[in-house]
């Protein structure tokens, strides 16, 4: 199937989809967006947003899913389940929640953060729920219109070179987007919201590493992200001065 055959099987995809691919005229981004799958490396996904096999949109968040779900499936047996995080970037609570639907439709338990994380959260958290793997959806230090995918295994760190070829070859398995089971996770018992007790516990791991109990005078700037409660948090014992105009979540920056 060649990029235009994808661009034509993709205007059916549904209403949101087809305004957005209609309304291009430039031939040349047509083929960019769907001459070849987004690419999955060792740490995941990552890619500018919109619609399209080259790019990171609701559809490709599921294809992935499915394949790290069937990863994990084959690795643990019994009872496997995986921690979710997402930082302040466009769409990132709704991939993550899209990826929450696939992985509680493979029976897999999800435990999905209920606000805005950090990716050393998500990583910390595994380890805590002795979770099967995590995923945390963040785009890092890249402009505005990306967003990415990110992958750990059970030990909290990013997946290695062999278990990311694993994956690959899962993800490669997954033809039909149209197949992909999604579950309510509102009414799926198979998914757990986790937010401060999780989010204290990691706190108190850090302040355990503090070799510091002087005064401190701070300038913190949460750059719109997701660290700001995080940090705040640990820093509370100083004079912490916030730059208010970066303070507030914003997916344009």
């Amino acid at each position: 199937m060649n990029y235009k055959d994808k661009y034509n099987e993709w205007l059916d995809f549904d209403v949101e989809t087809r305004a957005e691919l209609l309304n291009i005229n430039d031939e040349k981004e047509i083929e960019d967006r769907f001459y070849k799958n987004l690419a999955f490396g060792t740490g995941g996904l990552r890619g500018l947003m919109g619609a399209g096999t080259n790019r990171i949109n609701r559809y490709t968040v599921r294809k992935v899913s499915t394949g790290l779900a069937d990863f994990i499936i084959s690795k643990f047996s019994q009872n496997p389940s995986i921690v979710i995080a997402y930082d302040t970037r466009y769409h990132s609570r709704e991939f993550a929640e899209e990826a929450a639907a696939v992985f509680a439709g493979k029976g897999i338990i999800v435990y999905l953060f209920d606000m805005e994380m950090p990716t050393p959260v998500l990583s910390f958290a595994v380890r805590y729920l002795n979770a099967s793997a995590g995923v945390v959806i963040t785009a890092s230090h890249n402009t505005k219109e990306y967003n990415g995918y990110k992958v750990y295994n059970q030990y909290g760190g990013q997946l290695v070179p062999d278990e990311a070829k694993q994956v690959i070859q899962f993800v490669n398995k997954v033809q039909d987007f149209h197949s992909i089971v999604l579950t309510d996770i509102d009414q799926s018992i198979l998914m757990h919201r986790i937010g401060d007790k999780v989010l204290n516990a990691f706190l108190t791991e850090v302040s355990k590493q503090s070799i510091y109990d002087g005064i401190l005078k701070i300038v913190y700037t949460p750059l719109y992200g997701a660290g700001n409660i995080p940090v705040r948090s640990i820093l509370q014992k100083y004079q912490v001065s916030v730059v208010k105009k970066q303070e507030m979540p914003d997916g344009n920056f």
